[in-house]
């Protein structure tokens, strides 16, 4: 690969990634013929790039949080040709990052990325919209919603955690309807999760085993969210006490490649901690839609 290109939002989490800039900037330039560094500076600019020059480089990296990676991925999905793809972590979270075993300091992260070793992976889809991580309703849309910005950068991914204990106590349940080609659901429930990696909130959470380019997502719905299940959601052991199949009385998990959603009332998507939408939606799995740059699992 010779041309590449680093969109970066350095205001991402505690501004990682403006701290290491020059070293990242200076290592890309040893190692490829061009690179072309953009720095956002207000929500849009990075999809702005992407539609303009992204079939022209080899390589695309996205240097911030899941927001950057969301708003980027967004624009890069739909193009005809699409450049390899590659993050660079400088957020809170970077959830995705992790699944794909990208080191979480950024100048280890760039050499992984410059190691080049590439993956096809899925990509989730609903209406026009795009995601890699997850696609939810119920409580971890609410979640997101009441947490504070100024404590989610102090504590980080424990502020989601922190929220989601006091909504357990306060959530309500709401009339969803599911249908897929391997499972039906037609009950009140409190969550619904539809997951494609494998970290949430920057923790190995809800699907610890999940595998980004089976061309299937892993659905769980949680009838009522007890206090008792936070504990294994924390322990990471919903997928592992609860394989295919497999019903509850309050969880069920299955997998599957498309859904259809609609709830009553209408809930809130949380589409990679972004909110664009509400119900009635359906989800479906792109197989092996990005070529993108992995590292080692942990």
């Amino acid at each position: 690969m010779k041309k590449v290109a680093l969109i970066i939002n350095i205001q991402a989490g505690k501004q990682k990634l403006a701290q290491e800039l020059e070293k990242v900037e200076a290592r890309l330039r040893k190692v490829f013929k061009e690179v072309t560094i953009y720095q956002t500076k207000q929500e849009g600019d990075g999809k702005r790039f992407v539609e303009k020059h992204a079939e022209e480089v080899d390589l695309l990296i996205a240097g911030g949080g899941d927001g950057t990676v969301f708003e980027i991925i967004n624009a890069l999905a739909p193009l005809k040709n699409r450049p390899v793809f590659a993050i660079l972590p400088g957020g809170t979270c970077n959830d995705f990052s992790r699944t794909l075993g990208i080191s979480q300091k950024p100048l280890e992260a760039l050499e992984q990325i410059i190691k080049q070793k590439r993956m096809s992976v899925d990509v989730g889809k609903y209406g026009e919209n795009y995601f890699l991580n997850f696609w939810g309703i119920g409580i971890i849309s609410k979640v997101a919603e009441e947490m504070d910005e100024a404590n989610k950068q102090v504590l980080g991914r424990i502020s989601y955690y922190l929220n989601t204990s006091k909504l357990v106590f306060k959530n309500e349940a709401f009339s969803l309807k599911l249908s897929s080609k391997e499972f039906d659901f037609d009950k009140k429930a409190e969550l619904l999760v539809v997951g494609n990696g494998s970290f949430l909130g920057g923790i190995q959470s809800f699907f610890p085993n999940a595998d980004v380019q089976d061309g299937k997502f892993d659905v769980l719905i949680v009838k009522e969210a007890k206090l008792k299940y936070l504990k294994k959601w924390l322990e990471a052991k919903i997928q592992d006490d609860y394989p295919e199949n497999e019903k509850d009385d309050d969880i069920i998990y299955f997998r599957t490649n498309r859904l259809e959603v609609s709830a009553s009332p209408e809930q809130n998507i949380d589409c990679d901690g972004e909110f664009l939408n509400q119900t009635p939606a359906t989800v479906e799995v792109i197989p092996k839609h990005l070529e993108m740059i992995y590292g080692e699992t942990e």
